[in-house]
């Protein structure tokens, strides 16, 4: 008897597991996706004083002056954002030997008007350099965008979904799973190491765009007639 209860059990147990895990026919993935061209509107500079020497108080006394004068320039507009970055003393070693010290610290300006930071930098230029530039897409405007490409894609897949649908004899379809990815071109940047800038001459930029997406992959299972 005991035999036949464990081969019952058994039975049972399969019928079980079927029903928990149903095999799958007729699923086909799939993708869709939307796009589009959109204006950098916020431009980024990184600026930054440096000063070698033999003295790092000195020097630390030099680079402190220098930045805190251009974060109260800058706090005169108040479109630019501006942030103090790295902050750094490093030994300078000649034929094995400390020969000075180097102390270098950053600053990063942000603004949607490229105008003011240009014609900031053209000002800041005497006790700083200019390190780079970048052109990005403001947070607010990328969700826009994403959100609206989001919805583009959707549609394309379901139309996609419905079409396969038809042509392989059926009517409806079950969505069995969905994964939705943003992609966007990198910051558009412009490295301008060691450039020195006469303040009437502020740097010309162009802003350019970048190229946003959103791509749906997707699973579905065709349902019987």
């Amino acid at each position: 008897m005991s035999r036949f209860f464990l081969i019952v059990w058994a039975l049972l147990s399969a019928t079980a597991l079927a029903d928990t895990h149903p095999p799958s026919y007729d699923r086909i993935t799939l993708s869709a996706s939307a796009g589009e061209s959109v204006e950098n509107d916020i431009l980024i500079a990184t600026l930054y004083a440096q000063q070698e020497g033999n003295n790092p108080t000195k020097l630390s006394s030099q680079i402190n002056q220098a930045i805190s004068q251009a974060i109260a320039i800058t706090k005169q507009q108040p479109e630019i954002k501006v942030q103090t970055m790295d902050y750094t003393t490093n030994p300078i070693y000649r034929n094995n030997t400390l020969s000075g010290w180097r102390v270098r610290q950053s600053i990063r300006l942000e603004s949607k008007n490229a105008t003011a930071i240009s014609q900031l930098i053209g000002t800041l230029q005497d006790s700083l350099q200019l390190g780079s530039t970048q052109y990005t897409v403001s947070p607010e405007r990328r969700q826009h965008v994403q959100d609206h490409l989001t919805s583009k894609a959707i549609q394309s897949f379901r139309k996609r979904a419905e079409l396969i649908t038809r042509e392989m004899g059926h009517q409806t379809y079950r969505l069995v799973q969905l994964q939705i990815n943003e992609r966007g071109t990198s910051p558009r940047n412009y490295a301008m190491q060691g450039m020195a800038l006469r303040a009437e001459a502020a740097p010309t930029l162009e802003a350019g765009s970048q190229r946003l997406e959103v791509q749906i992959n997707g699973t579905i299972e065709l349902q019987p007639k």
